[in-house]
């Protein structure tokens, strides 16, 4: 049976570092995130209008 050893412990100021740590990285990749989404959207509004452009251009 596996005994607890009391050295193992963490210790009272080190207690919410996994949740801070966490939390950091969630925001990381939100942000991360949120700027692939912004470029995402800026190059397919871009191509969208070339194609606008290029489809008048051969029908008009």
């Amino acid at each position: 049976m596996y005994q607890f050893d009391q050295k193992h412990r963490t210790r009272p100021d080190e207690r919410g570092e996994g949740v801070i740590s966490t939390a950091i990285a969630v925001l990381i990749i939100a942000f991360l995130g949120i700027a692939l989404w912004a470029g995402f959207d800026a190059m397919m509004n871009s191509a969208a209008d070339r194609t606008r452009a290029q489809v008048e251009q051969i029908g008009g």
